[in-house]
């Protein structure tokens, strides 16, 4: 039975790259990620967090390459009918690079080109698949998906047509850039679109965000480790204390870093009060035992002279103020 609710979800981010394995040793040094390889086909890798698995590596298909594709993130959109969403999209200008194609077990997928020339992939999830898109993005997981574009407004358009998405904030970055178009639904924004400017040489395309503990400090690591900072690190605008980085990994992929302002990352990671009363039990427990262990100790012989010493001074002092009255 289709799933309505993951209509427009980012749900999946697979990177395509030339050499999966210096990918692994890159990402899960900057990320954090751990690998595992997929139980259906070793060849794929997921990438995991300590919520499970968030995206997957491959090697760039032979025949994207010879197009000219070169190793790049691709974000995975969920729909609830995939025939009908392609169809759409074939009629709304999209063209079909890659048909629906069944994941054993999993469900089924189709990569599309939007009528600008970003591409992009939708998916539905086999019945009875767990959500993947639900809450906010944690550490290690996709917090913003953004659309560089020729024409943001046609753009949106089309995928306000395909997923349902609507227009939420907007911001005017000057003459150059134009507005940045954000989208999601209200209360829920997922991302923004924009024109990109004369010197940007890539052609249309998706560029997703991950979360991180510091940007400036992953921003560091990513050059000591042979990727490149393109842009960045900078403060979001209007969200004092959220930093950004764009990136390009050793391979030529871009990617990007965002992270949370410290009250917000902490809210993402405070501990349940069971786990506050969990790790409060040992403190507790070694009280009571240095209480009892204090309690059930025995007095010197010079510590009891002293006592007695004291007892009887008082009580002296006692005896000549009851004389005096």
């Amino acid at each position: 039975m289709p799933d309505p609710a993951a209509r427009g979800r980012f749900v999946w981010h697979e990177l395509a790259t030339t050499d999966t394995k210096a990918a692994a040793a890159f990402y899960t040094k900057v990320m954090g990620w751990k690998t595992q390889a997929w139980e259906q086909d070793p060849s794929y890798v997921m990438w995991l967090t300590a919520d499970g698995p968030v995206g997957g590596l491959m090697v760039l298909p032979a025949e994207a390459k010879a197009m000219g594709a070169p190793p790049h993130w691709m974000p995975y959109i969920g729909v609830p009918d995939i025939e009908v969403t392609s169809w759409d999209a074939d009629r709304l200008g999209a063209r079909v690079l890659v048909p629906v194609t069944q994941i054993p077990t999993m469900g089924r997928f189709a990569v599309l080109q939007d009528p600008q020339g970003a591409v992009f992939a939708i998916y539905q999830p086999a019945p009875g698949s767990p959500p993947q898109y639900e809450g906010k993005a944690r550490l290690g997981e996709f917090s913003w998906h953004e659309l560089a574009t020729t024409d943001h407004e046609a753009a949106f358009r089309f995928y306000q047509q395909l997923f349902g998405w609507q227009k939420t904030e907007s911001m005017d970055m000057g003459p150059e850039r134009g507005v940045y178009q954000m989208y999601g639904w209200p209360g829920n924004t997922l991302g923004g679109m924009y024109n990109k400017p004369k010197e940007m040489p890539a052609p249309p395309h998706w560029l997703c965000y991950a979360v991180v503990p510091d940007a400036r400090k992953t921003a560091t690591l990513v050059k000591s480790l042979g990727g490149q900072v393109l842009n960045g690190p900078m403060e979001v605008p209007g969200e004092s204390g959220d930093w950004i980085a764009q990136c390009l990994d050793p391979q030529g992929a871009a990617f990007a870093i965002h992270s949370l302002k410290p009250a917000a990352a902490k809210a993402a990671t405070k501990a349940t009060p069971a786990k506050k009363a969990a790790a409060r039990k040992p403190a507790r427990k070694a009280a009571k035992k240095a209480g009892k262990k204090q309690a059930g100790r025995k007095k010197s012989p010079k510590a009891k002279v002293r006592a007695r010493k004291a007892v009887k001074k008082k009580t002296a002092k006692k005896g000549k103020k009851a004389k005096r009255r």
